[in-house]
């Protein structure tokens, strides 16, 4: 289970990290660079992090012309990250020069190719709030046509909430990877998020991988914390 487990990285500066990420080596396999870390300390903080023996996933949701994609994917796979993200709303063109740039940088550089996931409904987003967007689509409708698209071009896998996991994990097959944040602890506070699951429920669900922050990094001591949601996968 703990090459199923991303531990979110979700602060502001290398140096908390760097500790973060010391703490918890051996007791998981993944961690997740996103926005706020990536923006301060850029594609070093993906080097260093693998250079502890970590996969690493860059969360940027990246949504932009094609042709700025592009020139994205090829930094994130020079850098050496494992798995990144694209959103898959920014439309097939998008996503399908996003899968083309990752492969053929990965080429250029001699580097594994990572995988491309499609990010479909943010987890903070409910039917409400698609329905204030203009979408006539429910939050499940939305992430399962968007599902289909990334699916058609060759994305790897796709990123939903746990409420979605077993429906794509139906759709897509189980050679996809289907990564679920959203993820909280019995009892816990779901604070900004408003589709969640605890960690098995995800699992049970269909998840590949579960993107987990705030209970590991917020926690007095986050190894106990991580390897507390391990034991409680593996049983």
């Amino acid at each position: 289970m703990r090459d199923r487990m991303i531990v979110a990285l979700d602060l502001p500066d290398r140096a908390r990290a760097l500790e973060m990420a010391r703490a918890l080596v051996g007791r998981v396999g993944w961690v997740k660079v996103g926005m706020t870390l990536y923006y301060a300390e850029g594609p070093e903080m993906v080097r260093e992090l693998r250079g502890l023996g970590y996969k690493v996933f860059v969360d940027l949701k990246l949504h932009d012309i094609p042709h700025q994609v592009e020139g994205a994917c090829r930094v994130l796979t020079r850098a050496g990250a494992d798995m990144f993200t694209v959103h898959a709303s920014g439309g097939r063109a998008m996503l399908e020069a996003a899968v083309t740039a990752t492969a053929s940088a990965a080429e250029k550089f001699r580097a594994p190719r990572p995988r491309l996931l499609a990010v479909t409904v943010l987890t903070s987003l409910d039917d409400a709030a698609l329905s204030e967007l203009g979408l006539v689509r429910s939050a499940a409708e939305q992430v399962s046509a968007l599902a289909k698209i990334a699916s058609e071009v060759g994305c790897d896998g796709i990123v939903c909430s746990p409420a979605e996991a077993s429906a794509m994990r139906a759709l897509l097959g189980e050679g996809a990877l289907v990564v679920t944040p959203g993820v909280r602890l019995v009892g816990e506070e779901s604070g900004d998020q408003q589709r969640v699951a605890t960690p098995a429920e995800a699992i049970a669900a269909g998840a590949s991988h579960l993107v987990v922050g705030r209970p590991i990094t917020g926690a007095e001591d986050p190894a106990a914390a991580a390897e507390a949601i391990l034991k409680e996968l593996s049983q």
